[in-house]
């Protein structure tokens, strides 16, 4: 089964209509979820997405709340807790990394991808290109 990354601002995107890749990132998630291609994600990159939904995108806490279990309920999303060694890892390549502006959250993704070989990315954080895989949701 196909594989997608769902980052943080891809989720934004698809949650915020205000957000510029809103109708792409609707799009991409519908043809996933039709074509059967699983959604990972990770405890990291929800926490990070709370944050964005509170401040500075604002929506009501009763909001982010819904879209939180909407996330964790969903048979097409599997949200993946980042362990002991994978947290180690994604600081280890933070710390090997000192060119890039990646966040931890970012790496800690890049490590997820690359251990069950995922390309695409819904996001639209160009750090997921440095690190060499596929943004869904560019201009």
């Amino acid at each position: 089964m196909t594989e997608i990354f769902a980052d943080t601002s891809g989720w934004g995107c698809l949650f915020d209509a205000a957000q510029t890749h809103h109708a792409l990132a609707v799009n991409l998630y519908r043809n996933a979820r039709l074509n059967h291609h699983k959604i990972i994600t990770t405890n990291y990159v929800l926490t990070e997405l709370v944050a964005l939904l509170s401040s500075p995108l604002r929506f009501p806490r009763t909001q982010t709340i819904k879209l939180i279990k909407s996330l964790r309920d969903s048979p097409y999303i599997d949200i993946l807790h980042i362990d002991l060694t994978t947290d180690q890892q994604s600081l280890d390549l933070f710390c090997q990394r000192p060119d890039k502006q990646w966040s931890l959250v970012d790496c800690s993704s890049f490590v997820v991808m690359q251990q069950r070989e995922i390309h695409e990315a819904l996001t639209t954080d160009h750090h997921f290109e440095q690190a060499g895989f596929t943004c869904l949701l560019k201009s």
